[in-house]
This record gives C-alpha cells, structure tokens and sequence, in this order.
C-alpha cells in the first residue's frame, strides 16, 4: 500500500507579503501586490509587476546570512521561503534525512542580467558570478544551509515547475525512496523575462484579469515557496496542515508557448489527478485555477474545467491577481494558497474580474467566502505544454 504524504509546514514570500501570517492577511483583505516597479531597472517600466519591495541587501537580512556578491536575488527569496518552511514543520534536526527537489525558470538571470556584457567581451572581473547562472545554483545553495546531501535536485519546466517539484516529492515518499522532503521554487523578476514575454506581446498594460472577457496579459512577478512533505509515519505528534493526495502531469506538445485552445491538455491534466487520488470531481470544494490573464490560457483552462465539472462547478479562482504570475514559483505558491484555504475555510476572491468570458460559460469566485474547504486542486500550466494538477486534502 502507497504511503500517505503529508504537509507538516510551509513558507512563502512574494509581492504580498513575507512570510505565511502576511499572506494570509493580504489575501482575506483584498491586498494586490501589483504596481510599478521599484528595483528592476528596465526600459519596460510602464507594465506593471508583483515586485517585492526589497533589496538584495534586506533579503539578505530576511534570510539571516550575509550577503555575498554570488548569492542571486532567486537564491535569497527561496532561502526565505524554505527557512519558514523547516521552522513551521519541527524538523530543524532533521534535515539530514530530507531530501529536496527545487524549480526555478530563471535561475541568477539578475546577476547574468548585470555582467553579461562583461562577460562576452572577455573581462575577469565579474567571473566569480557564472555560478549563479546555472539553474541548479539556488537549489544548491539551499541544501547547503540546512545540510540536505540524500537527494538534491532542480526541476526546470516552465510555470509548471514547483508544482512537479511537489508531485514527484510526493511520489518519492509514496514509494519509500524518500521520508521527507523539502520541495518548492523560487523566481525573481528579470529584464530577461520581461523582454520575453513582451516580445509574445503578452503582458498587460493594465494589471492582470484573469478569466475576465477582456482580459488583456499576464502580469509578471516574483517570489518563493516551500513545502515539507513527510511520510505518514515519520510526523509523529507534531501539526499536519494536510495531505498531497493526488498530482497528474501531462505534455500537449502543442505549442511553444500556448495551451490547446479546446482545453485537451489540462482536461487530462485535471482528470488523472482526480484518477490518482481516487475521488470524484464533485468531491473538490475549490479550484485555485492557473488563470494568467491571456487570452488563450484562460479559455483553455475554462474549457477543461466544464468539461471536467460540468453543471457542478466548485468554486474556482486564480490567485495571480494578487501575487502576478511567479513563473516557476507559482505552483509552489498556490500551494501554500491551497493550505491556508483548507485550514482557515476560506476561498480567495479573482481580482480585477468584471465580465463573463463570451466563449465559456465559467465565473470565478469575486468575493472571500468562508466555508469548510477539504479538497483544493491547483493547476500550473507551463509553456511546452507541461500540465500539472496537484490535490491537497485536509487530513
């Protein structure tokens, strides 16, 4: 029989807040951490961002360590994240015996973004930098804190990226390669990313709308979660927060960068995680939907999760009115979103949402509800079509 895996803490930072007690507090106020930016210097400062009101140097001192010049702006936001996430779950003395899997899209690109120039002409000055730029480099760095040396690894799939790093936690628990596991990711705005997604000419001028009929792009933003994941047998007295009890990943392969409009790819998605956790779909009490703000993300997912609800829609929201979208980050943060739903009986409210989509009969949740919440599935869908669903339960 399949161990069970359970959440026993979790840390965030973001655009709305550092730490699990602000979050909570933004989301139930109605806080939107979307504005101007602040410390990103880039030539696409009319768009707006979910930046993070600080400097390398106050990170630094959220985290706790001294700032060095290799140490990226990723690698500091996820130190943050994780370090609450090993306070929350007791198992400061028990890292050793934890293995960790991290995500991140953009690795040390603030640093790449800064020294690149440098760099190609040849000059030594800044070479100590090269380091950071390697995808692995802020997962690294964090093992090396808490002294994880059993299974260090980093997952790289785009916005679907922390979410696979949760789903295959899960599964190395269920089957027995792994007691516990610090999983999660952590993105930072770059000019790399936001000249990217400009040239799909995908980012909004406004702020975010997702599922909105005139919805116009994503917003982009930056921050970090973890989880703890242990097995069933490893918690002993101490809190559960819930339980991962299902998780699917599929790839499309349709396009580069855009979902199947008909909603294929996260149909499956959504349906196979339902398969994994052996529950109907009228048993999931809310949907934190990926919801980016496009025109072709929002109708895709729309369309699966009436294929997949029908007339029995749960409550569904997409947080990233509140937080942008944290690229690889946001799996992880919706998932920390997904807790506090399940442990507070709360459902955050779609910001920013006026009109009714004219192609998909879907509304999302516009107001905090209060209610018993035992299920939540999150959905991460990133470019490539790499599709996952995960399935938290109250245990």
């Amino acid at each position: 029989m399949a161990r069970r895996v359970f959440i026993t803490g979790f840390g965030i930072i973001s655009a709305i807040g550092n730490g699990v007690e602000e979050t909570l507090a933004s989301l139930t106020e109605r806080k939107s951490g979307i504005g101007q930016v602040s410390f990103l210097k880039t030539s696409l400062s009319c768009f707006p961002v979910a930046e993070i009101r600080t400097d390398s140097d106050g990170l630094a001192r959220l985290a706790g360590i001294p700032l060095s010049p290799v140490h990226s702006r990723t690698f500091l936001l996820g130190l943050i994240a994780a370090r609450e996430a090993v306070r929350m779950s007791g198992c400061e003395g028990l890292c050793s015996s934890m293995g960790m899997i991290g995500s991140t899209t953009v690795a040390g690109i603030d640093q790449s973004d800064r020294y690149y120039r440098n760099l190609l002409c040849g000059e030594a000055t800044h070479k100590d930098k090269i380091p950071s730029f390697e995808c692995a480099d802020s997962t690294e760095l964090i093992a090396d804190f808490f002294g994880i040396t059993h299974h260090v690894t980093t997952i790289s799939t785009a916005c679907s990226s922390s979410a696979n790093a949760i789903m295959n936690g899960a599964r190395m628990i269920k089957c027995g390669v792994a007691d516990r596991m610090l999983v999660g990711g952590s993105d930072s705005l770059s000019r790399f990313s936001m000249n990217g997604f400009n040239a799909l000419e995908i980012l909004s001028p406004t702020g975010c709308r997702p599922f909105d009929n005139d919805r116009n792009g994503i917003t982009p933003g930056e921050g970090a979660a973890f989880l703890v994941l242990e097995a069933e047998e490893m918690v002993g007295s101490r809190t559960v927060y819930g339980e991962v009890s299902g998780y699917s990943n599929c790839n499309e392969a349709f396009h580069q960068t855009a979902s199947l409009p008909d909603g294929t790819g996260a149909f499956l998605s959504i349906s196979k995680a339902l398969q994994s956790a052996s529950i109907e779909a009228s048993e999931i009490d809310y949907v934190n939907a990926h919801g980016t703000g496009t025109k072709v993300n929002d109708l895709s997912e729309g369309r699966a999760l009436k294929t997949v609800f029908g007339k029995e829609m749960p409550l569904f929201s997409s947080t990233k009115g509140y937080t942008g979208h944290p690229f690889a980050a946001a799996g992880a943060m919706e998932a920390v979103f997904s807790l506090l739903s399940i442990n507070h009986g709360l459902v955050f409210p779609n910001l920013a949402f006026e009109t009714k989509m004219e192609e998909v009969d879907v509304v999302p949740v516009t107001q905090l509800c209060r209610r018993p919440i035992r299920r939540v599935l999150s959905n991460s869908f990133g470019f490539g079509g790499t599709d996952t669903t995960l399935i938290f339960s109250k245990v």
